[in-house]
């Protein structure tokens, strides 16, 4: 089995740095999990009237309010098939934003057969999924740009006109001479700009993994066949 990412970006994989070809190659025929820690230097939000968006986002964990400087954070990539069979990745950023409060980003990611793509689905429930351009670009990092959102529950299903959407870009790269793994990421929508982001770096474990050995904390409380 192919790691999704390898999936998706093909020969272009190859060119990713060769730690981050570790880090993107979780699946379960590798045989390991990809657990980081590590600090944001900056997590940022826009004007005060994006607040009640990201406070809406904070319920079913897909974005949050707060924002500060020297954040720590864990991001925890286990491989499983879910339960339509789906080879899965988990994606779930826990922030220790002030003693005793955490934030959670939760996303899950697929590779999609239909459109030779990543298929990442946000939050607690997959209520959003969200189409993954990926770039490898000139220094083996990889540049993930988020592209259309469609919204599930029951039998209603659509897609978000694009000013009511945010746009990530999220960049993670390798840094050699520190040995540590580099990450930035913005939201922005075409209307209001910037909404929420972050930077920071984290050093990775590899343990080995199997598909029941994924913690069922990191999983979606519901799944969505629709991609």
């Amino acid at each position: 089995m192919t790691s999704i990412f390898a999936s998706a970006l093909g020969a272009d994989f190859h060119r990713l740095h060769p730690m981050l070809q570790r880090r993107f190659g979780v699946d379960l025929d590798s045989g390991y999990a990809c657990i980081g820690s590590g600090m944001f230097s900056e997590v940022r939000r826009g004007a005060w009237w994006t607040v009640p968006f990201l406070r809406f986002g904070a319920f079913r964990n897909i974005l949050f309010p707060d924002q500060g400087k020297d954040i720590p954070f864990t991001i925890e990539n286990y491989p499983y098939l879910d339960g339509f069979g789906r080879p899965t990745v988990t994606f779930v950023r826990t922030l220790t934003v002030k003693p005793g409060k955490k934030r959670r980003f939760d996303a899950t990611m697929i590779y999609s057969e239909k459109t030779g793509g990543i298929v990442d689905y946000l939050g607690t429930h997959q209520h959003l999924a969200t189409d993954l351009d990926l770039e490898v670009l000139p220094d083996g990092s990889l540049h993930l740009r988020s592209a259309g959102q469609r919204f599930y529950e029951g039998r209603l299903g659509f897609t978000f006109p694009a000013f009511l959407t945010g746009t990530a870009d999220l960049y993670e790269g390798y840094d050699e001479q520190r040995g540590v793994f580099t990450i930035q990421m913005q939201v922005r929508n075409p209307v209001f700009g910037f909404l929420f982001g972050y930077r920071g770096e984290f050093t990775c474990a590899f343990p080995p993994v199997s598909a029941e050995g994924t913690p069922a904390h990191l999983k979606p409380v519901r799944e969505e066949r629709r991609q």
